[in-house]
């Protein structure tokens, strides 16, 4: 195994943090073109459970859908909080927020096939909407002071 000496290796200076205008409008085209997330929901007893899901942005909730015997939907229906992250460490956004089984429009529901690549109908999977309460995002350290960009369900810009 080499050691590579931290001296030697090349430093970077962090991007010039974005604004808050400018973090709420990548938040939003992400939540646009994104499609999946690392869904976080917590069983009765406190059993955490993390999974990957398709989500549709409606431009004011979340859709997901997944099997309804697996832990995620059983967590949901039973508190309806979960935690989602979208993206990577260094460019991320996380959302806290409370889901709800809904049945969308079938335009809605058309649009969720279409962006996510299977539809739920043919699976007989539930949907959940999430009304998101708080949205937090950032790059690097230098944006960590004004991460929130939503909170009890408002924008804070």
């Amino acid at each position: 195994m080499t050691l590579t000496d931290p001296a030697d290796q090349e430093t970077t200076v962090a991007d010039p943090a974005r604004t808050p205008e400018e973090r709420k409008h990548d938040a939003l085209k992400r939540l646009d073109t994104e499609v999946d997330a690392w869904v976080s929901t917590a069983s009765t007893d406190g059993t955490p459970y993390l999974v990957p899901l398709s989500f549709l942005w409606d431009g004011g909730s979340l859709w997901l859908s997944t099997a309804a015997n697996n832990p995620t939907s059983r967590n949901l229906k039973a508190s309806g909080q979960l935690h989602l992250a979208i993206g990577q460490t260094r460019d991320v956004l996380l959302i806290t927020g409370t889901a709800t089984p809904a049945v969308p429009s079938d335009e809605l529901a058309d649009a969720f096939a279409t962006k996510c690549g299977f539809d739920p109908r043919q699976s007989n999977y539930p949907y959940f909407q999430v009304q998101p309460q708080r949205i937090q995002a950032w790059r690097e350290v230098n944006e960590l002071p004004n991460r929130i960009l939503m909170n009890n369900a408002t924008w804070l810009i």
